[in-house]
């Protein structure tokens, strides 16, 4: 099994958050232009983000794999102990809204599971990054910050993250069951960044999502000591031949049984 030294972690965490910040501040300084706008703005921030990730990872590591969500696949990266999973433009509508709720993000896997990872927030001026394996777990802020980690004390009131323009009805009686409020943001690594920034404690997706969308935010919040996993309680792997992931669940570890039981009750798991 392919396994890391502390100098490779280092210098692959490095890299991951150099380029998530690259590829944000591209793309932000794309729509700052003002002369796009509308789809026209999401397509050219995808491709522009893209060609930039692909063209430094494979220039980089030309032996790692490469799933994205914006070229094509290839089986190549099935047989690779090293994969990169990367979204280069998180919430394209978002950003084409010019809202702020959008990131970039970029995963290292080892094996198939979450090694390390960074996701950056252009319009926030942030930069959450992580590295998750056993025994080396760490994460942080760019700025120097910290993340809220999933032991400190949730407050008395739930706070919910979901979509801001769908509430699913399994989603209504998921909030009934469990209380509290409902934070409506856009993109899947803004919405975890909510979570580990200090603005929600919770955030559960049923449906929609692939590797590139869940395995970045998943590598931060796993090494900041948040449950995450499935609807049923499983954890994910990556790097798999189906990039679909559609469930996601990230709570404090105190919450996950009773998160668990409630979308159990709410009618998430029918099909």
């Amino acid at each position: 099994m392919t396994a890391f030294t502390p100098d490779e972690i280092e210098r692959d965490l490095q890299f991951a958050i150099e380029i998530a910040k690259s590829a944000g501040q591209r793309v932000l300084g794309l729509r700052e232009t003002g002369r796009w706008e509308g789809k026209m703005l999401a397509d050219i921030g995808d491709q522009a983000a893209d060609g930039y990730l692909q063209g430094i990872l494979a220039g980089r590591y030309p032996e790692d794999g490469i799933l994205s969500e914006e070229t094509a696949d290839s089986a190549d990266r099935l047989s690779k102990a090293r994969a990169w999973i990367i979204d280069p433009l998180d919430g394209t509508k978002e950003f084409s809204q010019e809202r702020g709720d959008w990131a970039v993000h970029v995963a290292l896997t080892l094996n198939n599971e979450c090694a390390i990872a960074a996701v950056d927030l252009p319009s926030q001026g942030e930069t959450m990054y992580a590295v998750s394996l056993p025994g080396e777990e760490r994460c942080g802020l760019v700025s120097g910050g910290e993340l809220i980690t999933g032991d400190s004390q949730a407050p008395d009131e739930i706070r919910m993250a979901c979509s801001r323009s769908h509430t699913p009805p399994w989603m209504e009686s998921f909030h009934a069951a469990l209380g509290g409020t409902l934070v409506r943001e856009g993109s899947v690594g803004n919405k975890v960044s909510t979570l580990l920034l200090g603005r929600a404690d919770v955030y559960v997706h049923k449906v929609g999502l692939k590797e590139w969308d869940t395995c970045a935010p998943e590598t931060i919040a796993r090494a900041a000591g948040w449950h995450v996993s499935k609807l049923r309680g499983e954890p994910h792997r990556y790097n798999q031949a189906d990039p679909v992931n559609h469930e996601l669940v990230i709570c404090r570890p105190a919450m996950a049984d009773r998160v668990l039981e409630a979308i159990a009750a709410c009618g998430a798991l029918e099909d």
